[in-house]
């Protein structure tokens, strides 16, 4: 579990040092059920058999077959974090909208939509197992899993392209316009931030931080030929310990947070036309 994480979350991985070992074991688990969704979308397999694994396992889960340590471990946190449901079926419904001969999103609604259900999900639930209870702040962890998966489709355009998959353009302005956007949901995120009781507090403020910085590591890449040749593009280490440290400073910043003034309404009144929110949290 822990190595699964520390291979294909790196950023998160630095993050969940500053976790107690209870937390981290349910949001390896968490981590845990989210990649093998990936993974069956994502194997080298025809996609009629990647569409009945993804099924198989879909149907596993809402019968709560427990033979299955993955759905197991993931349905005891549901039950004890006290998570809708529903937001496991979003993440779901997400996950399938990549089982297609070709993916396309044509506007800022689906690729909003489709970042809540496989992102903006685990956002919801992670917020639950780091006992956040506040529907405000809830609503900001749903931001941070957006502004984390734009991130994510801004670095991998190219590896998207080869499975036939586009959520952007292939250009250097849709680049720099999703990162941009990305920005902005990170930047709705923080004060909600200040919910995440203190012990868990700064491991998502690094996380925050370290994955905010992919953008601007895309971004010095300057023009669509340099990004072709870059490759995946991560945060090496040593500026994960610059983010870390600067990561103090926020921790102090959201001491002084007394109340919580959720603005990203505009946003959210896109998604509510298609997700029910506070039905999810």
């Amino acid at each position: 579990m822990t190595n699964l994480l520390k291979k294909h979350a790196k950023s998160f991985y630095w993050a969940s040092f500053f976790l107690s070992k209870e937390i981290f074991v349910k949001c390896s688990s968490l981590y845990n059920f989210c990649r093998t969704l990936d993974d069956i979308v994502d194997e080298d397999n025809t996609l009629e058999t990647k569409k009945e694994n993804f099924l198989n396992f879909k149907q596993d889960f809402k019968t709560k077959n427990l033979n299955n340590p993955i759905i197991k471990e993931m349905w005891s946190i549901i039950d004890s974090e006290k998570i809708s449901k529903q937001v496991a079926i979003d993440l779901f419904d997400g996950v399938q909208t990549d089982l297609r001969e070709k993916v396309q999103i044509n506007s800022k609604k689906e690729l909003l939509v489709y970042s809540y259900r496989v992102a903006g999900t685990v956002g919801i639930m992670m917020s639950k197992i780091l006992k956040v209870n506040n529907k405000e702040a809830l609503k900001g962890a749903i931001d941070l899993g957006i502004a984390m998966q734009l991130t994510n489709i801004a670095r991998d355009v190219c590896e998207d392209k080869a499975r036939n998959r586009e959520y952007i353009k292939h250009d250097f302005s849709s680049i720099k316009e999703i990162i941009k956007d990305s920005q902005e949901f990170y930047e709705k995120s923080f004060h909600s931030i200040s919910c995440i009781p203190i012990r868990s507090r700064f491991s998502v403020i690094v996380a925050r931080r370290v994955y905010k910085k992919i953008g601007d590591y895309i971004l010095k890449q300057k023009n669509i030929d340099n990004y072709n040749k870059a490759g995946k593009i991560y945060v090496p280490i040593f500026e994960k310990i610059i983010q870390t440290f600067l990561s103090f400073f926020d921790f102090v910043k959201l001491l002084f947070v007394k109340n919580l003034n959720y603005d990203n309404h505009i946003n959210h009144n896109i998604l509510k036309e298609e997700v029910n929110i506070n039905e999810r949290i």
